[in-house]
């Protein structure tokens, strides 16, 4: 049994037990299993059947295009520089030819999914366009380019659109591989500038999932750390944890190479497998006797050690690697599934259905008002905010209080607030003129009708973005029904403003203490001016409530009557704009409450009737889907088809698979 940490991944452990079903061989006897056994035998062993119940799910999710769905699967990807190798071992594994040529022969990714069947005649067939193609085995390689023109295009251009190639043959490895571009850093004549940053956007890609397992093909003759696969493999695999490395072409350069494998200067997590190419003409048996020989004879070669050399051991690495990693997988691709697919049958549920009546676009309109009445209702009256918990800006309550405390702060520090500025002057100006005292225009409504304006805006378009061509007229009404509340509140404050010029008037008994305090200075501060106490005259006189008060201009004034006028009505005027201030912010607080309060409750219905107008324009316009709309819908569709289809297939596999509490052997 597996540690508490195991059984809580979740991982579903097979039995990978393709030693078990070896004969046992003493240790001193391996290298005569190597050379003879080895080369003899199957590529892969018995244990095929217990790893095709896994495999045969993820290729069914592979065909049904899931990761399209944002579903990753675990993936063997085969990269390499270009002439590292890569179609020979590939060669090797699968018992056919592939196309080889001068630069570069994969010019599309090549899904290669093996499947060991015991039948006397082997079944190869290519998937591509939507359509599949049986091929005989001598003609694969010509298919694969017939296929890859068909793709690309003729000539030498590269597409990341895939290709694959099913083959169901005896003693083949039961392994599903992705064979990309080799990557080649200078074009060649018919290839684009810039076919290095296209090879490497489509590895990149295959690459990058952590699901990904990297075969990363390298050639004995040049030195791993200046390989371009190593670099790119590098960049996501940094500690080199899903990463596998083949060393081709041992027969080349052998000396030196079990140093270099040792060493691991690159980072290779998974470990190294050398094998030996095909040359010329061999049969596939014949390789891979004269791979057992020559790790067997050569000076150098037979010092690697022989767990990590041929090509049957390089199909058993990644069998067991592959049936590992799906397993380790699986249940989270079946979570991601179920949660996908759930997210789609919500948002195609709350997507509106295509409407074909006048009946039901009427009453998808009445349904969209009241629900956008519903909302500005929370936003502006009840101070609910649960469909906009993260955007402050349509907190509607919370705002009208925020702007309403600023508007007061305005007027306790505007112009007209400042006590002590040219003291009694306006007064004095105003008593020999015999004119009024006007108070400060004030039209605080206009912050605040404008974010009226944006919530009602923004609350129609969610609530019509469906509807696109009646979203245009919505956001019109809706602007016009605004439009209509800004008039109104700007004549009802330019109306109080009217009126306190008119004339100043209050009830509120704070005004005549306020006026009484204030005037118990009078006296002093007349006689600090006039000079009726000995001493210098002052050029400021502290006057409580206004502090120092600069006092020289009010000498040019002889009528000490005047003074006494000008100071009471300042005083007046200081304890009348006291009240005045909290009267026009409490006035204003309650307008714009009454209109807020008609707008979200009787107002908002002045939409539905110019919407729906007198000719009923509306409605047919809601009977017209966007494209886009259309669209989404129909992708939505086809994308919980294939979500069910994977999440059947999934069902129906899992139920083969032999599981474990959290055992692996």
């Amino acid at each position: 049994m597996g540690s508490d940490d195991e059984s809580d991944s979740g991982s579903i452990d097979v039995i990978i037990d393709y030693e078990d079903s070896q004969p046992a061989t003493p240790p001193m006897e391996q290298p005569n299993v190597v050379g003879a056994a080895a080369a003899q035998a199957p590529i892969i062993s018995s244990y095929n059947d217990k790893i095709r119940p896994l495999l045969d799910v993820i290729d069914r999710l592979r065909l049904l295009m899931v990761m399209k769905e944002g579903i990753q699967l675990p993936t063997i990807v085969v990269v390499g520089d270009q002439s590292s190798g890569k179609s020979s071992v590939l060669e090797s594994l699968a018992g056919v030819n592939l196309p080889r040529s001068q630069g570069i022969c994969t010019r599309v990714p090549l899904i290669i999914k093996l499947q060991n069947h015991a039948r006397p005649r082997p079944e190869l067939y290519l998937e591509y366009n939507g359509k599949m193609v049986p091929v005989e085995e001598p003609q694969i390689a010509t298919a694969i380019n017939i296929a890859t023109d068909e793709i690309a295009g003729p000539g030498k251009s590269i597409s990341d659109i895939p290709l694959t190639l099913v083959v169901r043959k005896d003693g083949v490895p039961d392994l599903t591989m992705v064979d990309l571009p080799g990557i080649t850093r200078v074009p060649v004549h018919g290839q684009p500038d810039n076919i290095y940053e296209q090879i490497r956007d489509i590895i990149m890609q295959y690459i990058t999932p952590k699901e990904s397992i990297i075969l990363n093909v390298l050639s004995a003759t040049v030195d791993f750390s200046t390989c371009e696969s190593i670099r790119m493999s590098q960049q996501v695999d940094k500690n080199g944890e899903r990463t596998l490395a083949v060393v081709t072409k041992v027969d080349r350069a052998p000396e030196g190479l079990v140093d270099k494998v040792t060493a691991d200067d690159v980072n290779i997590g998974l470990g190294y497998v050398c094998v030996r190419n095909r040359i010329g003409d061999e049969s596939y048996e014949e390789a891979r006797k004269e791979e057992a020989r020559l790790f067997e004879t050569n000076a150098h070669l037979s010092c690697i050690d022989k767990s990590i050399v041929g090509v049957h051991v390089l199909a058993q690495k990644l069998v067991r690697i592959q049936a590992n990693e799906i397993a380790k997988c699986l249940p989270e691709i079946v979570k991601n599934i179920s949660a996908k697919l759930e997210a789609n049958v919500s948002e195609l549920e709350k997507m509106p259905k295509a409407l074909t009546s006048d009946a039901d676009a009427t009453q998808a309109m009445m349904r969209i008002i009241q629900a956008a009445k519903e909302s500005l209702k929370k936003l502006l009256w009840r101070g609910e905010f649960d469909e906009y918990p993260e955007d402050n800006t349509k907190h509607g309550t919370a705002l009208f209080v925020e702007m309403l405390n600023r508007f007061s702060d305005e007027l306790h520090n505007c112009e007209e607030s400042n006590l002590s500025k040219d003291f009694l002057t306006e007064e004095i100006k105003g008593l020999e003129d015999a004119k009024g005292i006007e108070l400060p225009n004030f039209l605080p409504f206009e912050a605040f009708l404008h974010y009226i304006d944006d919530v009602v805006m923004s609350v129609l378009t969610r609530h019509w973005e469906m509807y696109y061509h009646v979203k245009v007229f919505a956001k019109g009404a809706a602007h016009n029904l605004v439009q209509k509340l800004r008039e109104q509140s700007i004549n009802r404050v330019k109306e109080i403003v009217e009126m306190e010029k008119l004339t100043g008037y209050t009830c509120n008994p704070d005004y005549m203490m306020e006026w009484n305090k204030l005037m118990k200075e009078q006296d002093h501060f007349i006689n600090q001016i006039s000079g009726t106490n000995m001493g210098p005259l002052p050029c400021r006189v502290n006057l409580q409530g206004f502090g120092e008060i600069q006092v020289e201009h009010l000498r040019q004034h002889s009528n000490v009557s005047i003074l006494q006028q000008a100071f009471a009505l300042k005083m007046r005027m200081v304890a009348y704009w006291k009240i005045f201030k909290v009267r026009l912010v409490d006035s204003m607080a309650l307008h714009l409450q009454y209109h807020v309060h008609n707008l979200v409750h009787n107002d908002i219905d002045e939409i539905m009737k110019e919407l729906m107008g007198p000719d009923g324009h509306g409605i047919k316009m809601m009977l017209v889907e966007s494209p886009a709309i259309v669209a989404k819908r129909e992708k939505l569709k086809n994308s919980i088809k294939v979500l069910k289809e994977s999440k059947d297939s999934v069902a129906k596999v899992m139920d083969r698979i032999v599981v474990y509490d959290a055992y692996l052997v």
